[in-house]
């Protein structure tokens, strides 16, 4: 599932947590490592995809990950899926959402158990690693992730294309 509206062809940068790590009773210590990675991504001027078990921006710590927006303010696409252990449904907040709304930030939902919906796990893991937190990885896409929203229909896509374009 998705919000938004666009095409996005210019963002090679993602920002994960490891889902091997991840550990609902850590969110907060997740919250402030994205606060420093999003830091460095300020100063780097760099937007990026943020992908994360549960909840981005929950007051509830037990149900994703408690950031405020200040602290993942550069991420253009969000994402929030949800694992085997950790079986979410997708946000509803408004004051979270509102902001996403008027930032012009894309929104997509995955569960782990979707048919049609799926984050290639593997192909994150083959990018170059930018840097390595406890929880994070930040990698770096050779060419530029494509990333098809359509909000009216519900259904989003970030494509990577392998061969370099010229």
């Amino acid at each position: 599932m998705g919000m938004g509206n666009g095409i996005i062809e210019e963002i090679s940068d993602v920002v994960f947590v490891d889902v091997k790590k991840f550990d609902k009773l850590k969110t907060e210590k997740m919250r402030d490592e994205i606060e420093q990675i999003n830091i460095e991504m300020i100063k780097s001027n760099k937007k990026y995809i943020l992908i994360g078990p549960g909840r981005w921006g929950t007051r509830d710590r037990f149900i994703g990950i408690p950031v405020a927006w200040s602290q993942i303010s550069n991420a253009k696409i969000i994402v929030e899926v949800s694992l085997e252990d950790f079986p979410l449904d997708a946000s509803l907040g408004s004051h979270f959402f509102h902001n996403v709304i008027s930032m012009n930030v894309g929104y997509f939902s995955v569960k782990h158990n979707s048919l049609i919906d799926y984050i290639n796990w593997d192909i994150l893991g083959q990018q170059e690693i930018i840097s390595e937190t406890k929880y994070f990885k930040h990698v770096h896409f050779k060419n530029p992730l494509k990333v098809i929203m359509d909000g009216k229909n519900r259904s989003s896509l970030i494509y990577y294309n392998e061969i370099a374009q010229s």
